[in-house]
């Protein structure tokens, strides 16, 4: 048997590859001889390393910890199960989930009327400031009835505030995405 360094592009199904200790197994296959532990953390997250035998699977992309392997691919290119975790995740950070195309829809509804409010309570204000309807002493020493408005006005957009939500989802769905895959629930069909 003849043994030759191929660039990982050139790996076929099939092909039978030799990983010493310390490297990193190509491509996704299954163990013909030699055993080993492996570590699989980048892809499952699991802490300790994996002890594998002959017929045991491996995944491209983690790396050989102790005994020379040979491995026969199964997978490869495209088809592997990192390729197909961040095939994934590149969808799911380009496309909206439903739950983030509703909150959108709802800010377009709420931020203007929020502003409207906030726009309503400055002139109410303004207007009972120069009113002698206000209690004296109501405004407080140093302001005057723009500043003691536009205070109101600040307070309705600061807690009717949308940014929670329009924040919120988008961060959730990124988080969700990022959990799944360091879980690794996506790897297997």
């Amino acid at each position: 048997m003849c043994e030759e360094v191929v660039d990982t592009d050139w790996l076929q199904v099939g092909d039978v590859i030799k990983v010493s200790p310390g490297e990193k197994i190509p491509t996704d296959g299954e163990i013909l001889s030699g055993s080993t532990t492996i570590d699989q953390s980048m892809i499952t997250g699991e802490s300790m390393p994996v002890r594998k035998t002959p017929e045991d699977d491996v995944i491209g992309g983690t790396i050989n910890l102790q005994g020379l392997i040979q491995v026969r691919a199964t997978r490869v290119g495209n088809d592997t199960g990192l390729a197909r975790i961040i095939r994934l995740v590149q969808d799911a950070q380009g496309s909206k989930a439903p739950i983030q195309r509703y909150a959108d829809k709802i800010s377009g509804v709420f931020v203007p009327t929020v502003l409207v409010l906030a726009l309503l309570t400055f002139f109410i204000w303004l207007a009972l400031s120069h009113s002698d309807l206000l209690p004296e002493g109501t405004i407080p020493e140093g302001s005057n009835p723009f500043q003691f408005s536009l205070l109101f006005a600040i307070s309705v957009i600061v807690i009717a505030c949308p940014c929670a939500l329009g924040l919120a989802t988008p961060t959730a769905v990124m988080v969700g995405t990022g959990m799944g895959a360091q879980n690794g629930k996506y790897l297997h069909n």
